[in-house]
């Protein structure tokens, strides 16, 4: 039995905790959170504390952490340090040195490390990224997510953005399906961003876009954008083009771009080739708590079958590592060029 800490219990720790709460062959025996907070009646029962360090004095198997993004690199690595397996939140860390001390953690006293990166548990995006391969490369990639946030919502943002900029949180997801698809290094990254309303640091930006030059050719943008003045005319864009066409999301909007389940579903893909278009309806996509389900049980596997994640963390790095470049050329107003450029 895998005895599990979730540390952490804003909205994607109390589904993490939910998902582990289901899971055969895991044992929760603490929440965690520095601050009182409601719990859904099935999480009502554990124990509850309210440090990070108290959690990992009870010796736990596995740490979930869904705290925020300064907090993530130091308490993985404690975890790690104490003989814990770890399921960390996206983003890994919030620079790509603290990244790598976290891998490099990892790896040398032989425990898990599993990144949050949702998608990759995600069914329809793996057809998505599969049908794009099937295209050839070099590719073309055009994505986006902007979010028109109110109230609690912009409130989460907010909070989010004393540490975190839009292109980092959101953007480590879809960078990282640039790079399933193209399995190129990254070579040139360029970014712009602006800062549209006070609430925020006066070194924060809560617009942002990227551009990513590949090794192999491939190129790309990635947009996000926060708050309430966010426009939602053309807030979720999936595309990618190659030589022998393109794929593309279509049909997936949700009513609201804040809404949290609309940003996982594909629902419709439209392939196109030169010589024709094909439509790919997708039913019975799983919803955010599914995937969760999902994630943590690979979390399970990981660990019972000794998986080996190297790739898995490699990934994580070099995703975090185009974003924090983006971050970079923001503040500089100069493209980044990285290891293999």
């Amino acid at each position: 039995m895998i005895r599990a800490v979730v540390i952490g219990m804003g909205n994607m720790g109390r589904s993490h905790a939910l998902a582990l709460h289901e899971l055969p062959g895991v044992k929760i025996v603490a929440l965690a959170n520095r601050s009182p907070c409601p719990l859904p009646a099935a999480l009502q029962g554990y124990p509850f504390l309210h440090s990070a360090e108290g959690a990992l004095a009870l010796n736990p198997d596995l740490v979930v952490l869904a705290t925020y993004s300064d907090s993530h690199a130091p308490l993985a690595i404690a975890a790690l340090e104490a003989g814990a397996h770890v399921f960390v939140e996206k983003p890994l860390a919030t620079t790509v040195a603290d990244a790598r001390a976290v891998t490099e953690t990892a790896q040398r006293l032989n425990r898990k490390l599993v990144v949050g990166y949702i998608l990759r548990h995600h069914p329809s995006w793996q057809r998505f990224i599969a049908e794009a391969r099937a295209l050839g490369g070099p590719f073309v990639f055009r994505m986006n997510l902007n979010q028109q946030s109110t109230g609690s919502e912009w409130d989460t943002h907010r909070a989010l953005m004393q540490s975190t900029s839009p292109l980092v949180d959101c953007g480590v997801h879809y960078v990282d399906v640039m790079c399933q698809i193209t399995d190129a290094a990254p070579v040139q990254v360029q970014g712009i961003g602006l800062r549209l309303s006070d609430e925020i640091p006066q070194d924060m930006y809560n617009y942002g876009q990227l551009q990513v030059r590949f090794a192999d050719g491939s190129v790309g943008w990635y947009e996000a954008g926060w708050g309430p003045m966010m426009s939602e005319t053309a807030y979720f864009v999936k595309d990618v083009v190659g030589p022998n066409g393109s794929v593309s999301i279509v049909d997936a909007e949700a009513t609201d771009s804040a809404e949290i389940d609309g940003h996982t579903k594909v629902g419709t893909l439209l392939v196109h080739r030169p010589d024709g278009d094909e439509r790919i309806t997708l039913a019975d996509e799983p919803g955010h708590q599914a995937l969760c389900d999902a994630e943590q049980a690979f979390v399970l596997r990981a660990i019972t079958q000794d998986r080996d994640l190297t790739r898995h963390m490699t990934d994580a790095v070099q995703s975090l590592e185009i974003c924090l470049a983006a971050d970079e050329s923001i503040r500089t107003g100069a493209p980044v060029f990285l290891g293999n450029g």
